[in-house]
């Protein structure tokens, strides 16, 4: 897996590559299909030219296994320390838009997969509207999150339709917290430190 991650870096104007993830074997159908949708069984290259296409899906990778090319991670600034989280695609997002190239190899693949209950799904994607909220740049590079949200329930219900019917409703209950949290992370200039501390996966930002 890290031969194949590595080896994409033999075209010179790929500045990161990410590898596949696989759901862990306890992983729940819901998550199971987390990480068959975001990571398919087919390698990619993505570059700015493919933002009208993709959108916020452009810039999408994690670093769970990611690899950098230094010269390219340095150029854009490296990693930021000011951001709640999403720092790898933040990063990604400068790499496209300076003319670098992302690729997703999956012959590289790891187990890693989430078991969220609904509190940490609303939890996780409160921090997601911070940074969005944060970051305006980002979505005005890449276009809104909330299109690419309703292909995923979509797909997820679909799936579940399949493998696991009795979820479907708990599902589409994990989806409106997610939303919900969003949202909230969105408008957290309105809120009490306290409270987004209360509705935040990653606390410690808030000290």
């Amino acid at each position: 897996s890290l031969y194949n991650l590595v080896d994409a870096f033999a075209d010179p104007l790929v500045g990161v590559a990410y590898g596949r993830q696989l759901p862990a074997p306890e992983a729940t159908p819901i998550a199971a299909h987390a990480r068959l949708f975001n990571y398919p069984v087919k390698s990619y290259v993505r570059s700015a030219a493919d933002i009208s296409a993709y959108g916020i899906k452009t810039a999408f990778l994690s670093n769970s296994l990611a690899a950098y090319r230094r010269s390219a991670l340095l150029a854009v600034g490296g990693f930021p320390s000011s951001v709640i989280l999403s720092e790898d695609t933040m990063v990604a997002t400068k790499m496209l838009l300076s003319g670098w190239k992302i690729t997703y190899c999956a012959e590289a693949t790891c187990y890693h997969s989430h078991n969220y209950t609904l509190i940490k799904e609303f939890q996780r994607y409160f921090d997601i509207g911070v940074f969005h909220a944060r970051e305006a740049w980002y979505l005005q590079a890449l276009g809104g999150a909330e299109g690419e949200g309703k292909r995923f329930v979509l797909s997820e219900l679909r799936y579940l339709r399949r493998h696991a019917p009795a979820l479907m409703p708990a599902a589409l209950l994990r989806s409106a917290f997610k939303l919900i949290g969003y949202r909230l992370g969105r408008l957290e200039h309105y809120l009490p430190r306290y409270v987004k501390r209360a509705f935040s996966m990653n606390r410690g930002f808030w000290n």
